[in-house]
């Protein structure tokens, strides 16, 4: 077990685990149990319950009650209320505090399944809540199911057989509700329905509550009454009955409540379980950020799990009918990851900034195309468009989901591109309305040649990258096109040093490393794809390009310490090429250019060797050069805490809390009067990503303790360990820390020639999972054996690259002998491996 993935008492206090699907919404589990986040209605919802929505349990014995409890435990915040919702009178009556419930509470967190252990001296039986929604790599429809998988079971500890029954009530949410007990193949379940909206209307919603316990009793409707009048009668007939009494209602009514009961047996010393769904369906989106009208109403689309789900009794049944194998394939890819050889904050950090992923910051368009804000607020989206500098970051969804991330290429190169190539890094919807027309992001733009090329080698698919060529060059070129109004590399010599937009939100003027990075990155994925389509004279020009900007980055940008940015920020006439340039950076008031690194040590300026150590793209800096600036960038940014440091804009870090900072200006270094934004703050995906660079190239400690200083900021008592922010809730960004898994393993790969190949920095015995397009498994490394097993799809292997073993004595796949070579760490051999390939070896 992870020790850092349970939580208790006062760390429970800010948790909520997000159970949906991808692009779907979701449901939080929060840290005592409760059902909070109410994230289904087509935006973010943070900090809501859905009025009394519940669970609860009681004991009977004989016929004769013995206690009853909601299945949550103590909830120790707002206690006189949350500011914005009535401070002063009191915690929130939906937290269910007023009821009995469970002194005794841990919560085990590791995502993509929670659970919730309760139990109390005053109950005969200890409750567990498991709580889930399918993540299954490489199956991206199943895991974008609108539907929140709960089991609960009890285990009797008293000396004397029990029935237990477990009652799930939810409210409709709608102004009209209606709701209806149904029975169905699969089970038991209530619709809840309303009548003010037909089944086009953007405010169209229907839920559904099921399961598929065959011993149930229902109440459609509570009572309708006045102040607490249905939430007093539900409890006493649950305290007071066996069974629900069941009522109806033949008018519709508002926000009405229904409950469903389990009845369950079990002899003492025996654990008895059920199962619920909760599923929901609002099919119908608009840009209800950036309204796109055509005859004054809304352009309207589908969510995609409207296409794959007719309605929630759809969803709802489909989930319950494959419970088992979804369950077996989501705890398949959970127990790979959580028992692997990473260090046990490594393992924390990336499976939970996985959750982005179930979170309302990511949705899915009517085709299944991907679309994600870079985060969420409480109420609205955060910075729209699936922002291609911030989600240059996210490393979770082209391993996980590969189809879905070729899938964003596709659609940034189909309504991104302008016609010389610029890229607007902030996709419109609905799309095909007009392309958005603020200027080109360098790190966004070259970052796409990146992505597309490891898209490529991580499909092996040539007839892909074909089909895109023309436009991947066009936005390589771009750099040097005389229509680019910001003139990155006008003169064609391989150094950006026209104007250039970035993830912090302003530009550079000038060269810089961190972005000449992403530049020399693309050049030479550029080449290399240049060469497989067969277009020479291409290929040739990147290569001649990315060899100029090497020289002059390594001669031109490394002080001796580290990268910096080659610009005089006396000089004015840097702005003059640029319209409204000195209206925005000049400062007169010090005579300086405003924004700039200058001479300072900022944290992503060798961020593109992250990105090729990563895809296989070989060396952008100078090994030597490299290596010392990472040990300054160490040195210089990361704060062991922050009771010395003076930060002006958002706090992610303070008093003893750890990380790494934007950027510096170390001793003896002369810092701009206005620097570079966001330069004192401490960005989760920043130090992810140079955490992961600092590890590949054998900084191991060191950047281990980056990892850990940013999940010590996520321990539920000072923040949610499911919801790393930045620019909101659920931040993209921070699936940087993904990435972390095949620097950790030296995975390396290349499908266009069907090779894999292994190194880890961990030595010793070690396992962990691996990930392609067609297949995904786990990597083993024993003393005298290495194997590779599939756990989905198939993989066919002509090369595999173990520099650590000296001699191989045997090949096996699928438990049969197979031929093989093996000569200076490469093994060679033919083989389709759909289940094991065992390495005997030295």
């Amino acid at each position: 077990m992870n020790r850092r993935t349970v939580y208790k008492k006062e760390a429970l206090n800010e948790i909520s685990f997000p159970m949906g699907g991808i692009g779907t919404g979701s449901i939080g589990l929060g840290g005592n149990g409760a059902l909070v986040d109410w994230e289904i209605y087509n935006r973010p919802n943070k900090g809501t319950y859905n009025g009394f929505s519940h669970f609860a349990i009681k004991a009977v014995r004989n016929h004769k009650h013995l206690d009853a409890r909601v299945l949550i435990g103590d909830y120790n915040k707002d206690l006189a209320g949350a500011t914005g919702r009535r401070y002063g009178a009191g915690l929130r009556s939906a937290s269910m505090q007023g009821f009995p419930h469970f002194k005794n509470c841990v919560f085990h967190g590791e995502f993509p399944i929670a659970r919730v252990d309760l139990s109390d001296d005053s109950f005969p039986g200890r409750v567990t809540i498991r709580g889930w929604n399918p993540l299954i790599p490489l199956d991206e429809d199943n895991s974008s199911i609108p539907c929140a998988f709960i089991e609960i079971s009890v285990k009797n500890t008293s000396d004397s057989p029990l029935d237990y029954y477990i009652c799930s009530t939810l409210r409709n949410p709608t102004h009209s509700s209606v709701n209806t007990f149904k029975k169905a193949e699969e089970g038991s379940f209530i619709h809840f329905t309303q009548t003010e909206f037909d089944k086009d209307s953007l405010d169209y919603l229907e839920m559904a509550l099921g399961t598929d316990s065959k011993d149930v009793s229902y109440q459609e409707y509570w009572y309708r009454g006045s102040w607490n009048d249905g939430l007093e009668r539900y409890w006493r007939n649950f305290t007071e009955s066996e069974k629900l009494i069941p009522r109806h209602y033949n008018e519709s009514g508002k926000n009405d409540f229904a409950s469903l009961s389990v009845h369950v047996k079990a002899d003492p010393g025996k654990t008895c379980r059920c199962r619920f769904v909760i599923s929901w369906h609002m099919p119908n989106c608009c840009n209800y950020w950036k309204r796109y009208t055509e005859n004054d109403k809304d352009v309207t689309w589908k969510n995609y799990y409207a296409v794959l789900f007719k309605d929630s009794m759809d969803s709802a049944c489909y989930s319950l009918r494959n419970w088992d194998n979804l369950y077996k394939k989501t705890k398949a890819y959970k127990d790979a990851i959580f028992s692997s050889s990473l260090p046990v904050e490594v393992t924390e950090a990336l499976a939970s900034a996985v959750s982005v992923l179930k979170s309302p910051t990511v949705m899915r368009l009517e085709n299944g195309e991907f679309y994600g804000w870079e985060g969420v607020w409480e109420e609205s989206g955060s910075c729209e468009g699936t922002c291609t500098h911030v989600w240059n970051y996210a490393y979770a969804l082209c391993f996980l989901f590969p189809r879905l991330e070729r899938g964003i290429r596709e659609t940034d190169f189909t309504y991104n591109q302008n016609s010389a190539g610029g890229m607007c890094f902030r996709m419109q919807l609905p799309l095909g309305r007009d392309i958005g027309t603020f200027r080109p992001c360098v790190d966004g733009q070259m970052g796409g040649v990146i992505k597309t090329y490891r898209e490529w080698k991580l499909s092996g698919n040539d007839e892909w990258l074909k089909k895109w060529w023309p436009k991947v060059k066009l936005s390589l070129e771009y750099a040097w096109s005389k229509e680019n109004r910001d003139k990155w590399d006008l003169n064609a010599d391989g150094v950006l040093e026209g104007r250039q937009h970035h993830t912090l939100d302003m530009e550079l003027f000038g060269p810089s490393s961190w972005l000449e990075g992403f530049y020399l990155g693309a050049l030479k994925a550029g080449r290399e794809m240049a060469i497989a389509m067969g277009d020479k004279k291409a290929a040739e020009k990147y290569s001649e390009l990315f060899s100029k900007g090497k020289a002059f980055t390594d001669e031109k940008l490394f002080n001796g310490k580290w990268y910096s940015q080659d610009i005089d920020l006396s000089d004015k006439s840097i702005l003059e090429p640029f319209e409204d340039a000195e209206k925005t950076y000049w400062n007169s008031e010090s005579g300086e250019i405003k924004y700039q690194i200058g001479k300072g040590c900022e944290i992503d300026q060798c961020l593109a060797q992250w990105h090729a150590n990563i895809c296989g793209l070989g060396e952008i800096f100078d090994k030597e050069k490299l290596h010392t600036a990472l040990k300054n960038v160490y040195k210089n940014n990361y704060k062991k805490d922050m009771r010395s440091h003076y930060n002006t804009f958002r706090l992610f870090a303070v008093n003893d809390e750890s990380g790494a900072v934007i950027c510096t200006f170390p001793k003896g270094t002369k810092a701009p009067a206005i620097p570079i934004p966001y330069a004192q703050e401490s960005m989760h995906g920043f130090e992810y990503a140079l955490a992961g660079l600092l590890v590949s190239e054998g900084m191991i400690t060191e950047g281990i303790n980056i990892v850990k200083s940013v999940r010590d900021r996520y321990r539920g008592y000072n923040r949610n360990p499911f919801n790393e922010i930045e620019c909101g809730s659920n931040y993209a960004r921070s699936m940087a820390s993904f990435a972390l898994l095949p620097i950790f393993s030296g995975f390396s790969f290349d499908m266009t020639k069907n090779r894999l190949g292994f190194n880890p920095v961990i030595k010793g015995d070690f396992n962990c999972p691996w990930f392609v397009s067609d297949a995904w498994g786990v990597f083993e490394k024993k003393s005298g054996t290495t194997s590779l097993s599939v756990k989905d799809g198939e993989i066919h292997l002509k090369d595999i690259e173990l520099p650590y073993i000296r001699k191989v004595r045997s090949v096996t796949c699928d438990k049969k002998a197979i031929p093989f070579t093996f000569e200076k760490g490469m093994l060679s051999l033919d083989a389709t491996v759909s289940d094991r390939l065992v390495i005997e070896c030295v």
